[in-house]
């Protein structure tokens, strides 16, 4: 047993549970993390970090590509694989060390071990003991005084099509390749599927994209989705919309997988399942614990993050909101906040950006207008084009089909959301979460002076055409 009881123990060492270590240290708590694998959970080593990196090498492949467009010719270049992976991997291990600095930095101590939470005991006379199983077979004890459980996902695979790690891949497996394929599948049009797929057509690679669904991105703008899908059909991607694949459909092969699409069959070397992820909820110890679930198997939270145990919070994508890292983050900050009594401000995820890093970038906040007319809102939506911007136009003369897009509230005039896809929109995104973290008004972002030439003109310019005063558009 550890020699003394923790204010607060965390379950899984991802974004949400080492930021909400951090912060309980920052409050003066003695704090433990238990991680069965490596601090900085699926986004530092088989999400966020290593895809974007891959994407970062596309870009300049690409850039390299149509260099002849801004005055520079090259005559021999070449896609150098093994050495994208190699910077993969160099960029993950120095935020992994990263991470483990801040943890020595905040003095938390670091279980490497499998958490199990325990009920009542002659240790507690509350649930929550947490039970580290370590790789050795040895165990301890860790008693606390509450638990934060950051469990996170893993990815889901298809019942009739299960992950190899050769053939049919999980969002995992395909950061380990060590070569590239010539064809490769995607089942799947959410945000995963379409980083890869957007990496993987620059890369050379022949891609098909397969989506059960009317669109892709389907939590996204119907305009929004199809021009992204348009973009990447000009740069080579196949897209199924509308196709459900049934076990008789796939022939897994011993170098390849073939999947009967319409009326043909298509043969590809891999293909990569990226359907959804699943909560990590089974064999934690819920059972010995008051936690609800959904059916789904995510952990039913209040607005607080805090389950029916009280003392029990949970953070991340083991609850099933928005499965994004700086959620989860957000998350974790709010529970420690509440759990240690800082009075937090309750999650509203309707200001929560949201990013897809394809080429182009897609970031949104708030609802649509398919969403907010669904609901018996009457709303308008203003569009601002990124070729009316001239760093836009630098950035990209030719094929520069952006826009962003500004949902109001025509009853009140507030803004619901925004959307948005051209160049670096993922860092444009942010003006606008603070613009809507402060209740900012259209005429207050039209009004406020923004640098020239910058992308970020797009939207001043949005905001003041919602007010009839642009000057671009």
């Amino acid at each position: 047993m550890a020699d003394e009881k923790y204010d607060l123990v965390i379950l899984g060492g991802g974004t949400a549970g080492y930021v909400s270590a951090i912060r309980a240290s920052q409050l003066g708590k003695k704090v433990a993390l238990v991680e069965k694998s490596m601090l900085g959970g699926t986004c530092l080593h088989k999400g966020c970090i290593p895809t974007k990196a891959l994407l970062k090498s596309a870009d300049v492949l690409r850039t390299v590509a149509n260099s002849s467009e801004f005055g520079v010719d090259i005559d021999n270049f070449k896609l150098n694989f093994s050495q994208i992976q190699a910077r993969k991997n160099e960029v993950v291990q120095q935020m992994f060390s990263g991470v483990k600095q801040l943890m020595d930095h905040n003095k938390i101590d670091v279980f490497n071990g499998v958490g199990r939470i325990l009920g009542p005991s002659i240790f507690s006379p509350q649930s929550g003991t947490i039970s580290v199983e370590y790789e050795d077979g040895e165990s301890e004890l860790i008693p606390n005084n509450n638990v934060l459980i950051c469990t996170g996902s893993k990815p889901m695979p298809l019942p009739f099509l299960p992950f190899d790690g050769d053939i049919v891949l999980s969002s995992d497996d395909i950061l380990k390749l060590d070569e590239l394929p010539q064809s490769l599948a995607i089942i799947g049009g959410g945000v995963i599927g379409l980083e890869f797929a957007s990496l993987m057509v620059d890369f050379g690679v022949q891609v098909s994209v397969i989506e059960a669904g009317e669109t892709i991105l389907p939590t996204e703008s119907k305009l929004l989705a199809k021009s992204l899908q348009n973009e990447l059909e000009n740069r080579g991607v196949t897209f199924y919309i509308n196709t459900q694949l049934a076990e008789a459909q796939c022939s897994v092969n011993e170098n390849n997988i073939e999947l009967i699409l319409g009326e043909d069959v298509q043969v590809y070397d891999k293909v990569l399942v990226a359907i959804g992820r699943n909560p990590n909820t089974t064999d934690i110890g819920l059972n010995n614990t008051k936690i609800e679930l959904t059916d789904k198997q995510h952990i039913v939270v209040n607005e607080y993050q805090q389950t029916k145990d009280k003392h029990i919070y949970a953070a991340g994508d083991c609850i099933g909101k928005l499965q994004l890292a700086h959620v989860g983050s957000k998350e974790g900050l709010t529970a420690i906040e509440h759990m240690f009594d800082v009075s937090p401000i309750p999650i509203d995820y309707n200001k929560m950006p949201k990013c897809v890093y394809t080429q182009p970038e897609v970031a949104s906040i708030g609802k649509n207008k398919n969403e907010a007319t669904h609901e018996g809102i009457k709303a308008k939506a203003v569009k601002v084009p990124f070729k009316a911007i001239g760093k836009a136009v630098i950035e990209n003369t030719k094929n520069l089909n952006g826009f962003c897009e500004i949902v109001i509230d025509q009853e009140n005039d507030t803004v619901l959301g925004l959307n948005m896809i051209g160049p670096h929109v993922t860092e444009l995104i942010n003006e606008i979460s603070l613009f809507q973290f402060m209740n900012g008004s259209t005429l207050e972002l039209g009004l406020t002076t923004h640098a020239h030439p910058s992308l970020s003109e797009v939207l001043m310019e949005l905001g003041l055409k919602v007010e009839n005063r642009s000057i671009h558009v």
